[in-house]
């Protein structure tokens, strides 16, 4: 019995050791700066709302969060980096509605977003308008779509790329109008943005808010939003449906997401610190002032919201036509 006792004794007190050592070096999350991954050009939503947040993160996690844009093929090249990252909670993906239309669209991804990676949190959505450089002999979208279908794929229409919200907007406005517009993709928002200023493409459907102060300085002409009612950036500017193409709506949104097997409390706390920011009062009419709409979600809402758009994007692949090499 006492040598039983001995040993029992031995026993609790190596455990009781190992668990000592153990507190003692495992730390809290975050105990380093994490990396956001935005898979998409400078100077984008994605890649604005990402630096916001990051910058907000900071207090209330104690480390940094260091936004690493990491454009290319329609947002799969920086996608993809984020899916073979260790699932620890310090590599996160800014991802938008891009995501869930590759879903349909680009179906030889080597990823599949649902299973490769968990949902944190929305942030915020927006409306995009449409807008044209000053030389097109248009100034509404009656006169863009009649244009348009007396030259069949005479004009041209930006985007920051195949599958993302510019580029099927531009479809859904093909299919919802009757008009054949060709599709004219570029490594990011800033350039195919940088192309209608130009003039060397004829329009584009842009968010409205990195788009708003270019059409104020008069260096392309608003012809509609896509709201379902008028933007209070652009108020003076009437929606898509309201000028003509009845029925046309669509916004773009993005979010944080995480590579799957990242644990449980690390998604929940993210989720938490990314409600309160985006739930501000501050936040949100400062958001407002350049025509987002701050989004707050659960982890289960948000898997919900995703696989919903994903279906629905699917549908709009299947009416417009669309196809990766557009």
């Amino acid at each position: 019995m006492a040598q039983i006792t001995q040993r029992t004794l031995c026993t609790l007190a190596a455990a009781f050791c190992c668990m000592h050592w153990q507190g003692a070096w495992a730390q809290p999350y975050p105990s380093k700066p994490v990396r956001i991954i935005v898979p998409f050009g400078a100077g984008g939503p994605a890649d604005i709302y990402a630096r916001f947040l990051g910058q907000r993160l900071q207090e209330p996690l104690g480390q940094s969060f260091v936004i690493d844009d990491r454009p290319g093929a329609g947002s799969i090249i920086g996608t993809d980096l984020v899916a073979k990252s260790a699932p620890d909670g310090y590599t996160l993906l800014v991802m938008s509605n891009t995501h869930t239309v590759n879903e349909s669209l680009v179906p030889k991804k080597p990823f599949t977003l649902m299973k490769d990676f968990v949902p944190i949190a929305p942030i915020n959505y927006s409306d995009l308008v449409l807008v044209v450089h000053p030389s097109l002999p248009v100034k509404s979208v009656k006169e863009l779509v009649a244009l348009a279908k007396s030259k069949p794929r005479g004009l041209n229409y930006a985007s920051s790329g195949t599958g993302t919200p510019y580029h099927m907007a531009g479809e859904l406005f093909k299919a919802t109008a009757g008009v054949d517009i060709v599709h004219v993709p570029h490594k990011g928002s800033g350039e195919a943005r940088t192309s209608v200023m130009s003039g060397q493409v004829e329009m584009m459907l842009d968010a409205i808010t990195t788009m708003a102060p270019v059409v104020r300085a008069g260096r392309v002409r608003a012809l509609g939003t896509t709201g379902l009612k008028r933007s209070t950036v652009l108020p003076e500017v009437p929606t898509i449906s309201e000028a003509g193409v009845k029925g046309y709506e669509t916004t773009i949104w993005i979010g944080v997401m995480a590579p799957a097997g990242t644990p449980k409390p690390v998604i929940d706390r993210l989720n938490a610190e990314i409600t309160k920011i985006v739930s501000r009062p501050d936040v949100k009419k400062a958001w407002n002032e350049q025509g987002a709409e701050p989004m707050a979600m659960t982890v289960g809402e948000f898997e919900k919201y995703l696989n919903a758009d994903i279906a629905k994007w699917a549908k709009v692949v299947k009416i417009a036509g669309a196809r990766s090499d557009q």
